[in-house]
């Protein structure tokens, strides 16, 4: 089971877990990236993030199809905010199911790290005196 969602809705952890259920998982492993209230040692007052939707979705599809074939995991959710979020709020969730342990971690530690790298997710983190964006892909 995959489930990919984009949204300018606030995230929920135990939609997640329950989209990725499956009694025959032993293993569940989740990644939560929560806005910070600073960056280096500038206050951020909040993070706008915007994306190309329909490649994002793409992407991320085959971001899970690698994870799957590589850590042999089951169920894998991947939710991810766009817009306006404020320090504290989920970004983006992951969860992974599988048979054991190892492999889920491995696969959600995958997973994250390759969104970062090739989706076309854009952050912008507005500071008390001015903004920047940050992990801007080509």
């Amino acid at each position: 089971m995959i489930d990919i969602k984009i949204t300018e809705d606030i995230l929920n952890i135990t939609d997640c877990l329950a989209a990725a259920r499956d009694l025959e998982s032993g293993g569940v492993a989740t990644f939560i990236g929560t806005v910070r209230n600073i960056t280096g040692n500038k206050p951020v007052t909040r993070l706008e993030y915007e994306c190309y939707r329909p490649m994002a979705i793409k992407e991320i599809q085959k971001i899970i199809q690698q994870a799957i074939s590589l850590f042999s995991v089951r169920n894998i959710v991947v939710h991810h905010r766009i817009g306006v979020l404020f320090p504290g709020e989920a970004a983006v969730i992951i969860v992974v199911n599988a048979g054991h342990r190892n492999a889920v971690f491995d696969a959600c530690h995958y997973i994250i790290d390759t969104i970062k790298e090739k989706v076309p997710i854009w952050k912008k983190e507005i500071f008390e005196d001015g903004e920047e964006w940050v992990s801007a892909h080509p």
